[in-house]
């Protein structure tokens, strides 16, 4: 516990909210024995999250338009994004979760990273107040949000990998959705995208769009289009399906006005 609570920055007068936090509903289904999870701090967590992002952004970029600001938002609490945090902070050896839930994997899933994540930020919340989430919260999200104020017109990477992709063939990626989890109202799924007869990555997301956005983005990173980087040079040119996905919004501005602190 000791050592989370140094990753976040945050040292707990409750210890039992962080415990609650990093437990997975799996843990009481499968003990049949009452175990707080974490179901209703990530309802919290997810408010005190846009709250402060929210807020942040708003000061950030003083002439952005609403729907400029909640673009930007989105990009810093999708599902992906809330994962990547909790593999920042090595939330997965933490988790308190089912024997059969952890067999399959569920110390590694976005979903039960990013459900934790939004609990952790509601305990310290419970724990601390509003200004000891919003700390912790800028220096989880920290290089999200540096990346957000430099690119702040996010490029798809479903179109960055098409253009790539198609100036070495006419074949285009293909996407599948290999697996979906979860109630109704709240599935994950989980994306795979190939080409040329190899799987490039695969990612996971609250939709199948979402999905397929993380599966675009691990096919970018991986080592198969690495060595098509360094085998040729791309066109510099973009292709007219890349623009056509590229989410631009001419109201936001260059650069942005502070960093994270």
């Amino acid at each position: 516990m000791e050592s989370l609570e140094a990753l976040l920055g945050h040292t707990f007068q409750n210890p039992d909210l962080l415990r609650v936090a990093i437990t997975h509903p799996s843990l009481a289904y499968e003990t049949q024995k009452e175990h707080p999870d974490n179901q209703r701090l990530e309802y919290l967590g997810d408010a005190v999250l846009q709250l402060v992002l929210s807020h942040y952004l708003y000061d950030a970029f003083p002439v952005s338009a609403e729907g400029a600001l909640t673009k930007l938002r989105s990009r810093l609490v999708s599902r992906p994004a809330l994962a990547a945090y909790g593999r920042r902070l090595n939330l997965g050896p933490h988790l308190l979760m089912g024997r059969g839930e952890e067999a399959s994997g569920g110390r590694h899933r976005d979903s039960a990273l990013a459900d934790a994540m939004e609990a952790l930020v509601a305990a310290v919340y419970l724990d601390g107040g509003l200004e000891a989430a919003r700390k912790v919260i800028l220096r989880v999200c920290g290089e999200e949000i540096t990346l957000v104020m430099e690119r702040p017109t996010e490029v798809n990477p479903k179109g960055q990998l098409q253009e790539f992709l198609q100036s070495f063939t006419l074949g285009s990626p293909r996407y599948a959705i290999v697996s979906e989890e979860g109630p109704d109202h709240r599935k994950s799924f989980v994306a795979r995208v190939d080409w040329n007869g190899q799987s490039l990555g695969t990612g996971g997301g609250a939709s199948k769009k979402e999905a397929e956005t993380a599966a675009a983005q691990a096919a970018l990173e991986s080592p198969a289009i690495a060595a098509l980087r360094s085998a040729a040079v791309v066109p510099a040119t973009a292709s007219a399906a890349a623009s056509a996905e590229a989410a631009t919004d001419t109201s936001m501005p260059a650069e942005a006005v502070h960093s994270p602190s």
